[in-house]
């Protein structure tokens, strides 16, 4: 293989919105490229089960990943997992990035769809206790606290889904959340609520995680009464959102004040030719729905680039 290989198209992340764009582009017979630091898939692969994705009866979500995947390859497109890429031009034609087992590689359009991490609580012992008790993925860790107290902290629909599912290995959850009210959807809290093993606690700030080799705690503070209690765990999962993993993109393409990718209505960047989709972009909504339609329009955007120069 050459030093320096070329692609009609190099995209930046294989989750939902990279593997959709890459599925689009492959058919059209674009030369594709993804490359993603870590599994094929993104958040989709941590997620237990899925269930509001069109035509797709509930499923776990490592499963639906190495479909979509699967898919892209079908039709050409190379996937490359836990591979890294550092961008060295994106502003010049062609585009020029090094990426991990090829070298430099040049592209005439790039995709950044590079989705988000989960957000940490930044509270005493975080670090500490991350991988012996504290978490951030449900589908990772679950099984490892079967029979035990789990908490869940947050109070969004991944939260509330999530504590459901910890409910199969845990001999109870309960969800801790800063307000006195959910931001999730009616049925997700509904479907917390009913479930027998899912307890709550709400308007609590989570002040720090205790405990000594491993975890075996929660301290939190009453909001209301200013009352301080630990509530007794051994797994302490985290869910109270994303950051944009856009580090590197600063001063690449312009971003707005939380990190995110700003683009207009067809995901085209303030770079000609870098388009961008899924989670690392400023929208409102964070579903596999709407980072697969984010993905289709920056591939379809890109192909129209793409046809107006050759």
């Amino acid at each position: 293989m050459s030093a320096r290989e070329h692609y009609g198209a190099v995209v930046l992340g294989a989750g939902p919105a990279g593997l959709t764009a890459g599925i689009y582009l492959a058919r059209a017979r674009v030369r594709t490229l993804i490359v993603d630091e870590g599994v094929p898939g993104g958040q989709l692969v941590l997620t237990h089960a899925v269930a509001n994705y069109p035509g797709v009866m509930e499923t776990p979500g490592a499963m639906l990943a190495r479909t979509m995947r699967k898919q892209a390859e079908s039709f050409g497109c190379e996937v490359r997992g836990q591979t890294g890429a550092r961008i060295l031009d994106l502003a010049g034609r062609p585009k020029r990035l090094d990426v991990e087992g090829l070298g430099e590689v040049t592209a005439d359009a790039v995709i950044l769809a590079t989705g988000g991490k989960p957000r940490a609580l930044g509270i005493p012992n975080e670090d500490r206790f991350k991988g012996r008790g504290v978490s951030y993925c449900a589908t990772c860790d679950g099984d490892f606290f079967t029979g035990m107290e789990i908490v869940a902290i947050g109070g969004g629909n991944s939260a509330l889904e999530e504590a459901v599912g910890l409910a199969k290995f845990g001999s109870k959850v309960t969800i801790i959340h800063e307000f006195d009210h959910f931001q999730a959807q009616p049925w997700a809290v509904r479907q917390a609520e009913e479930h027998p093993k899912v307890h709550f606690l709400m308007n609590q700030e989570v002040l720090e995680f205790v405990g000594d080799e491993v975890l075996e705690g929660v301290r939190v503070r009453d909001k209301a009464t200013g009352e301080v209690r630990t509530v007794p765990a051994r797994g302490a999962f985290v869910f109270i959102g994303y950051e944009p993993a856009t580090a590197d993109l600063r001063g690449v393409v312009e971003l707005d004040e939380r990190g995110r990718i700003l683009t207009d209505e067809r995901l085209a960047t303030n770079v000609p030719g870098v388009f961008a989709a899924g989670d690392a972009r400023a929208r409102p909504y964070r579903q596999i729905a709407t980072a697969v339609g984010d993905g289709a329009t920056a591939a379809l955007a890109a192909i129209d680039w793409l046809s107006a120069r050759s």
